[in-house]
């Protein structure tokens, strides 16, 4: 077992540092998950002594705003945190911040090891998404553990209620946009530069003058995919991805006959799919998307034109992410359907202890209540990573070296807006409450029955449809590619797949 439990010395000289007047003496002994603490502070007004049990939490966090994260600043946060909420809620925290590009593989060894208790996830996400926590068994069920809690009572019940798999609860949905929509998303200074007006693009086809103007640029990428399958983010309107994993974008609920169907034999996909090659082959697209050879930092840097973004309350945000002014047009409406809540969100790892369970809870539960908890677990200590200007907003601190966003790290409505993008409480309800209800919303697909079959279909998808959706295909070889792609996914059991779809769809129906 690694190490669990922090020094609480190292606690109480941070505690001490806070209290001006005072001396502190902390007396430590571990065993199992907790760590009972004897602490006596002396100061002018006398001493006291306080005893207790510090249940120790491990908690990993994905980091999306760093290209490489520092375990240095990552800890000095961390025991400030801890100085902070011991004497709240008796829990200490064991911090990881693991950058974006490793996350996913370093996280599902933690899940393995038993070396992690509570963890960042999403309903997109692959490796450790909650679809694939949640069939591995690697979730805790909570469902009997929240009712009275803070945490609970954070949010309202239907959030709750939206966000539950085979009705109950094993994930806890950071409050944020419940919905999901995109946009296209132009980098400003190019705009500016090459002097293009963007208000009245509609379609992907309308991106064509810019896509030129920046190769005719010089940009490397003039349409940056971010390594991502994008059918099911472009075609949103036309269909309910009810899986939420692009890997089986094969499959959706059609929104005009709300029937279950097989995409990759529609007009849209051979329409999006040639539009791709077309692009890549006029040097639009970079061949390293296909590759998967994309630098995560590629969005920060320069060296591209138009890209993609989630549409929410405060797209401002995209301006602290990505270290630049960006310019967001509406892509598609907004939906709310099985998993939009569960755009980002925690679990307990199943191999958490009774101990480190409660006291995940009670951290979450100050976590999502607590202002000034909330502000540092996101954007670090203030003064060094961040401060408060005169209207009380965030400002962080240019090249910090701890750096999350509100969306990935607790509720909107606790955590201190930034000062570049102010939001407020309300934005996000309204922004919520305005999402068209999808015709599949509610709807959980069980591939128990075709277990085997689903995981070969998204091996076929990695092999033809990734490349087909990336532009790795030349326009003149789309149509065998394609016919090539729906054999492999037949031979791998497709047909049944999709009857298993259609079968239970209806019967949910």
């Amino acid at each position: 077992m690694k190490k669990r439990v922090f020094s609480v010395l190292l606690v109480a000289a941070m505690a001490a540092s806070m209290l001006a007047g005072c001396t502190q003496t902390t007396e430590t002994t571990t065993g199992g998950d907790t760590t009972t603490t004897t602490t006596t502070t002396t100061s002018d007004g006398g001493s006291t002594a306080t005893t207790g049990d510090l249940v120790t939490v491990r908690v990993m966090r994905d980091c999306f705003n760093l290209g490489a994260t520092s375990e240095e600043r990552t800890k000095e946060v961390q025991d400030a945190i801890n100085a902070y909420i011991a004497d709240k809620i008796g829990v200490q925290i064991e911090l990881t911040d693991i950058d974006n590009g490793s996350y996913a593989d370093k996280a599902n060894l933690a899940i393995a090891n038993k070396e992690v208790d509570l963890l960042w996830t999403a309903a997109w996400m692959g490796t450790v998404g909650t679809k694939d926590l949640f069939r591995a068994n690697a979730a805790k069920d909570i469902t009997d553990l929240l009712p009275g809690t803070d945490l609970y009572n954070s949010m309202d019940a239907n959030t709750w209620e939206a966000t539950k798999y085979d009705g109950k609860n094993y994930f806890i949905p950071v409050y944020k946009d419940n919905v999901e929509g995109y946009n296209f998303m132009f980098r400003t200074a190019f705009l500016d530069e090459a002097g293009l007006d963007v208000s009245n693009v509609k379609s992907l086809a309308d991106l064509e003058p810019v896509l030129a103007a920046a190769k005719d640029a010089g940009l490397k990428y003039p349409f940056l995919t971010q390594k991502t399958a994008m059918f099911y983010r472009w075609y949103i309107d036309s269909f309910d991805f009810f899986t939420g994993d692009s890997s089986s974008d094969w499959v959706a609920v059609d929104r005009d006959t709300n029937e279950v169907v097989n995409t990759i034999a529609t007009d849209e996909y051979k329409e999006f799919v040639t539009l791709m090659a077309k692009w890549s082959d006029a040097g639009y697209i970079s061949e390293e998307e296909a590759q998967k050879a994309t630098s995560e930092q590629a969005t920060s840097s320069q060296d591209w034109a138009v890209s993609w973004w989630t549409d929410i309350p405060n797209n401002g945000e995209a301006k602290g992410r990505y270290s630049q002014d960006v310019t967001m047009v509406k892509a598609s409406k907004n939906y709310l359907h099985t998993d939009s809540a569960l755009g980002s969100c925690y679990a307990i790892a199943a191999s958490a202890s009774d101990e480190a369970t409660q006291g995940a809870i009670k951290f979450m539960g100050l976590l999502y209540t607590d202002k000034k908890l909330a502000d540092m677990y996101t954007f670090g200590i203030e003064g060094t990573d961040f401060n408060y200007d005169a209207n009380g907003y965030v400002a962080k601190v240019a090249d910090a070296t701890y750096n999350h966003s509100m969306w990935e790290s607790a509720n909107a409505t606790v955590v201190t807006c930034e000062a570049e993008n102010p939001y407020t409480p309300e934005m996000y309800k309204e922004f919520n409450e305005s999402a068209v209800i999808s015709c599949a919303n509610g709807f959980q697909f069980d591939k128990t029955p075709v277990e085997d079959k689903y995981a070969a279909c998204q091996n076929v998808f990695e092999q033809y449809g990734f490349m087909l959706e990336n532009g790795g295909v030349a326009e003149a070889d789309v149509e065998s590619t394609l016919a090539a792609y729906q054999a492999a996914l037949d031979e791998a059991g497709f047909q049944d797949v999709l009857a298993e779809f259609q079968s239970q769809y209806d019967a949910w129906k």
